[in-house]
């Protein structure tokens, strides 16, 4: 039997956060062991509750998803945290991935993408809702600059194999393909992709892909 990923559901909505955290309980694989109103109520879950995954609403009173999501990431960075919002707007998207979200869905995701987003979640793996993603991309365009520079400078720090599994990360493919991709056994690629991330000084691998994205990793990896 598959380990059952435990789940903590916050959102300010009553209706909403009950009927998710039922549609969620539902699953053989996954428990909810606590839900919460507000970003502050959420934190405090976390630490009750020592969940696997936060699903975490965005505007909220008290405390709001991405303070939420900073507090859990450095009180408890073992726990993984998925947006789960209306707002699909860069200005709501970036913030909450560079503190540490690990996926971002919107509302109107099927019970089963929440489900797949959840699993990706506690496997160390991320998913972002399509149109999420469009934003995401349209988002990183402005002051490329100055972010590519910085980045740049932090993937200089990697092994020729990190940068290439880190440039694979950005493409959005798992680690079975990239394993595929670049000939490794899919624990080597999680071995390299666990050391980049030291060396980067992210938490998750979303935090990676955008760094890698950012420093053009994608674009060398196409070229060589």
């Amino acid at each position: 039997m598959s380990r059952v990923i435990r789940v903590v559901v916050v959102d300010d909505e009553r209706l909403f956060r009950e009927g998710i955290a039922g549609l969620v309980d539902a699953a053989d694989d996954l428990d909810v062991v606590g839900t919460a109103e507000d970003g502050r109520e959420g934190v405090e879950a976390v630490l009750a509750h020592h969940p696997d995954v936060v699903l975490m609403d965005m505007q909220m009173p008290v405390m709001n998803g991405i303070e939420a999501t900073q507090e859990i990431r450095r009180a408890s960075p073992e726990v993984q945290v998925v947006i789960l919002t209306n707002f699909q707007y860069d200005e709501y998207v970036v913030p909450a991935l560079r503190a540490g979200a690990a996926g971002y869905l919107l509302k109107d995701s099927t019970v089963t993408e929440v489900h797949q987003g959840i699993r990706a979640a506690a496997a160390g793996e991320a998913m972002l809702s399509p149109a999420v993603t469009r934003h995401l991309l349209d988002s990183l365009g402005p002051a490329m600059s100055t972010r590519q520079a910085a980045a740049r400078a932090k993937v200089g720090e990697l092994s020729e194999r990190e940068r290439a599994v880190v440039g694979l990360v950005a493409t959005g493919v798992s680690n079975a393909e990239i394993a595929r991709t670049l000939f490794m056994a899919e624990p080597t690629v999680k071995t390299h992709l666990t050391h980049a991330m030291v060396k980067l000084g992210v938490t998750n691998r979303t935090q990676a892909a955008i760094l890698g994205h950012d420093a053009g990793l994608p674009d060398d990896a196409a070229t060589t």
